[in-house]
């Protein structure tokens, strides 16, 4: 340790104000003045004499010394005068450095931490909070071809039906086809109503009409009422069906248990499925060609429209596929659901509203399910379009012009779906064809 320091060192440790001598053969001298570590100030004046010794120093006794000591007393700043050296304290010299460096080090340290702090702090991410930000600017109107557009355009247009007869009740829907309030629907949605039972019209804007039935189809489970008392209705657009395609976009709108104005999407899954009104316990005279949808079908979207995303009317949803259990009887929508093509169903409400009855399309004869695929065919009406196209029992119908025909419902609906007086192709097993033309036959009701 250099000459001085150890009690230079002590004196700046410990802070204090005082007096100190030392002896030692550094010679005679006195210094007064201030001096400072850490903040406290020490003021101190004295004489010595004798000889004393720091590291490698060491004066003659009795030899008068002049000038300064090894070493400095304050930093950087010369003494002017003689000096006295205080009196060392009891503590180890090296203590005052020790703790001076203690010092040091939590200075330095709790510097860094508060500087890391910053830094750490500064590098943090901003807050966002989605309650502080601005709503955004409403919609506008709707994307052409969306859901959301055709939902806007046919809604108008579909019409709660609520049904009472004499011993039930229950509730379908229906959609516009004229401003003076012609209503187009399924036949077993109103067919509770016929013998002296009430239709109530519930439109979507909240008016509310009485409806009486003006004709009805069981073979093709179409039917027409007209709401009383109204006018200025927003109508239907009808479209086409025989152009669909599988996998085309459809929209469905109905009143399912109850909840009147509810719009559901899918596709059309596939095209003329054969299926009864009613279901398989239904006859074969109620075989339809149907269009088969995804779109969520449901009690209470019978006789709704099927859409396609220009928003006209391809189809009337008429039954679902639902399997049946004991403990829950028929349940919902499975993904699975049948609509009249429009092309059949607009033919029969035409001939509704003109005439209050309908017409069914025939080939004059009675068919069964053949054991290798087809429809065998049965009975021949006489004088019908079957026996004049040559056919007779126990030929076996496998194509109806482009279209296979591989069981007896399959020619029904293929048949259905033409109108009377349209010419057919039969093909029969073993490659022969026969030309039929289809007669038609009022359909009765009871």
């Amino acid at each position: 340790m250099p000459e001085g320091a150890g009690a230079d060192a002590v004196w700046r440790a410990s802070g204090q104000q005082g007096l100190g001598q030392a002896s030692g053969q550094h010679g005679v001298g006195q210094q007064s003045g201030q001096w400072a570590t850490g903040g406290a100030q020490s003021e101190w004046s004295g004489s010595q004499t004798g000889a004393w010794a720091a590291g490698a120093h060491q004066p003659t006794a009795g030899a008068p010394q002049q000038g300064w000591p090894q070493g400095e007393w304050r930093q950087g700043v010369p003494q002017q005068g003689t000096q006295l050296y205080p009196q060392p304290r009891r503590e180890p010299r090296r203590v005052g450095f020790v703790v001076g460096v203690a010092v040091l080090a939590l200075v330095v340290g709790g510097g860094a931490g508060v500087a890391g702090g910053l830094i750490a702090s500064d590098q943090r991410a901003p807050v966002h909070n989605a309650l502080e930000s601005a709503p955004p600017a409403k919609q506008t109107a709707a994307p052409a071809g969306s859901v959301e557009s055709v939902a806007q355009k046919v809604l108008p247009t579909v019409v709660q039906l609520q049904v009472r007869g004499r011993s039930s009740a229950g509730e379908g829907s229906g959609f516009v086809i004229s401003s003076d309030g012609f209503i187009v629907t399924n036949n077993h949605v109103i067919e509770g109503a016929v013998g002296g039972g009430q239709i109530q019209a519930v439109f979507q804007d909240g008016r509310t009409a009485t409806a009486t039935i003006v004709g009805r189809d069981p073979t093709s489970d179409v039917a027409v009422v007209k709401a009383q008392g109204v006018d200025n209705l927003q109508v239907s657009e009808l479209g086409r069906s025989d152009d669909l395609r599988v996998g085309q976009a459809v929209v469905a709108i109905g009143s399912p248990f109850e909840l009147s104005g509810t719009v559901t999407s899918g596709i059309v899954s596939s095209l003329h499925r054969p299926t009864r009104a009613g279901g398989e316990g239904g006859s074969q005279a109620t075989v339809m060609d149907a269009i088969q949808t995804d779109a969520a079908i449901n009690p209470g979207n019978s006789g709704g429209p099927l859409v396609n995303m220009q928003g006209q009317v391809i189809g009337i949803n008429s039954a679902i596929y639902s399997p049946q259990s004991s403990a829950s009887g028929s349940g919902g929508s499975v993904g699975i659901g049948f609509s009249i093509p429009i092309d059949q169903a607009r033919r029969t409400a035409d001939e509704i509203v003109k005439t209050g009855k309908a017409t069914q399309t025939v080939l004059g004869v009675s068919v069964r399910d053949a054991d290798d695929g087809g429809a065998v065919i049965a009975d021949v009406v006489s004088g019908g379009a079957g026996e004049q196209a040559g056919l007779k029992p126990g030929d076996v119908v496998t194509k109806l012009n482009d279209r296979r025909i591989d069981t007896a419902d399959a020619l029904v609906a293929a048949v259905r779906s033409q109108a009377p007086g349209d010419k057919v192709t039969l093909t029969l097993t073993g490659g022969k064809t026969s030309q039929a033309t289809l007669g038609g036959q009022p359909v009765e009701t009871g």
